[in-house]
């Protein structure tokens, strides 16, 4: 590591770095060269912070129906749990890029990692459901801190030439969280129901702490970054990002126009964030850039995000809650998130060393196409479809997911560095935003299609139905025949194999029902691969055009120059 003194003030330290080790942007430490050593520190240091800031969001959303009985409360209720840390999760990034830039890195690293060891700590004394929901909440401010640390630590561990791609690895790093969770987590339940979750998750926040009080990282240039308006923009954003949470998040599970407070809250999050953007939109130093925002590039950005969170909901929501309907429980799914796991790590590696930031579009396009073919092999699963027929089109799946995530990124950053660096927290904004409730979203529309689909399902399949058909007559008497041991009444036998038939029917709807929704994803993923690829491909037909014009003009100058 170079020898320069890190206590230096920032005036002092900042004359000893090369133009390549000064910070990128406002709020981001310094990169100076370090030894092999010290890159390998830095790198271990932040996988692990960035391990402590996903696991405990991973935890509860793959665990919420067994989380809800440790609690003893009902699905609707367990079903909050994710969706309060996802809502302080969204709304802190508006904030916690000032607060390096006027504080610095090292007091906002400690503070934020105290912080998650004491919610951490916290949760083992907290055991009902109002305790949990709170240090949710809590757990999602302190976890937006540690994904950011995470990353800025992990770029420490690669040269000046190859900085680009420890930013992919470390945000890849980040989806990793899920899969990991899946295959462990049953064991930690068993071992010691919740309790031993939470001291694993403390295990890892004291981990951490150690590790970057060990290991500082470099120092960051500090300036007065808030604006009293910061703090109203803050106050209306907030809540009015929460509300929308809110609203995707259990809108499903109460049903839209069943609960009046779905109505209430969405209008309440449209006045709050309406009135956020009226007053960004007239600052001279606003917060949020709205005008930059608005630009043609940064839109299709924004849709590019949202869209493929939405879509790769056929992953997190879809493919795990047909296997879940047909009966299957994680111990049973391990191979499957196995194969996520290692597709996931494959998609980042790819992503990291085949990246170029000239052609950014391009690997957005061919994620849109994987999850497009992936889907539509999804799409014509049935009630024997088991794990094993979905490891190729899961990991394409896994693949995209990670192989999209980092040029999507970069994509805004070559914006922000285009337009000007004061347009860095409009970015992480939009991306922190576009992630977190593009996940909702997704879930939200892939869930309430399933829904509708299996209703239409399910009454098509019960018309069918005839009594009289001898078929049907021939699979009642099967059903019933399971229970001549134990039942003697032939009538009672009767009506419960008809409970069997009307179970088999409900199957049978659900599994048509999500063949619906991947089929739906698969379209929607391939128009969208289409669309970017064109506008990946308009510069050069621009271009060419362009230049036939030019030689038709210098061909018709050169004619009348001879005449």
């Amino acid at each position: 590591m170079s020898r320069r003194n890190f206590s230096l003030p920032w005036a002092e330290y900042v004359q000893t770095l090369k133009p390549h080790e000064r910070p990128m942007f406002p709020g981001s430490p310094a990169t100076p060269d370090h030894t092999l050593p010290y890159r390998l520190a830095y790198f271990a240091v932040g996988m692990l912070v960035t391990a402590t800031g996903g696991i405990g969001a991973a935890m509860v959303t793959a665990n919420t129906q067994q989380l809800a009985g440790a609690l003893g409360v009902s699905l609707t209720e367990a079903a909050w749990l994710p969706v309060v840390f996802v809502m302080t999760n969204a709304c802190m990034n508006l904030l916690l890029v000032k607060f390096r830039m006027q504080y610095g890195l090292r007091l906002f690293a400690q503070i934020f990692l105290i912080a998650y060891a004491l919610i951490a700590f916290g949760a083992l004394f907290f055991e009902d459901y109002q305790s949990t929901l709170i240090v949710r909440a809590f757990a999602g401010m302190a976890s937006a801190a540690l994904t950011t640390l995470g990353v800025l630590y992990t770029i420490q561990a690669f040269p000046a030439a190859h900085r680009l791609k420890g930013l992919v690895l470390a945000i890849g790093a980040s989806s990793l969280a899920i899969p990991a969770v899946r295959i462990f987590s049953n064991h930690l339940v068993d071992l010691s129901e919740w309790r031993g979750f939470h001291v694993f998750e403390l295990g890892l926040s004291l981990l951490s702490l150690a590790a970057v009080f060990a290991l500082k990282a470099p120092p960051s240039e500090r300036f007065k970054a808030f604006d009293k308006l910061d703090f109203l923009t803050f106050a209306l954003f907030a809540p009015g990002i929460a509300l929308l949470c809110a609203v995707l998040g259990l809108g499903r599970i109460v049903w839209w126009t069943e609960a009046a407070w779905i109505g209430w809250a969405l209008v309440g999050s449209i006045v709050l964030l309406t009135a956020a953007v009226v007053i960004e939109y007239n600052r001279t130093t606003p917060l949020i850039n709205l005008k930059w925002m608005a630009g043609p590039d940064i839109i299709r950005l924004a849709l590019i995000i949202v869209g493929i969170r939405v879509v790769l909901s056929e992953q997190t929501y879809g493919a795990v809650g047909l296997m879940t309907q047909m009966g299957l429980g994680p111990d049973q799914m391990h191979g499957l998130f196995w194969l996520i796991l290692i597709a996931t790590i494959a998609g980042s590696l790819t992503s990291a060393f085949t990246m170029n930031p000239a052609k950014l579009y391009k690997p957005i396009a061919i994620s849109l196409a994987l999850i497009a073919v992936g889907a539509f092999l999804d799409s014509h699963s049935t009630v024997l479809t088991r794990p094993g027929q979905l490891y190729f089109s899961q990991a394409l799946l896994a693949f995209a997911a990670a192989f999209f995530i980092g040029p999507a990124m970069m994509s805004g950053v070559v914006q922000v560095l285009q337009k000007g660096a004061h347009n860095f927290v409009s970015f992480i904004v939009i991306f922190g935003i576009g992630q977190n409730v593009g996940g909702l979203l997704g879930s939200a529309v892939v869930g309430t299609l399933q829904t509708w689909r299996e209703k239409f399902h399910s009454n098509q399949l019960s018309e069918q139905i005839n009594l009289g058909d001898p078929d049907v007559v021939q699979r009642l008497q099967q059903l019933s025949g399971a229970y001549a041991r134990v039942i003697g009444d032939p009538a009672l036998r009767t009506a419960e194999g008809q409970v069997l038939l009307q179970q088999q029917i409900s199957q049978q709807a659900h599994v048509l029902a999500y063949n619906d929704v991947f089929l739906l994803i698969a379209v929607f993923a391939a128009m969208g691969s289409l669309w970017v690829t064109f506008h990946h491909l308009r510069p050069r037909f621009t271009a060419r055009r362009a230049a036939r014009q030019a030689e038709k003009v210098d061909a018709a100058a050169a004619a009348a120059a001879i005449d």
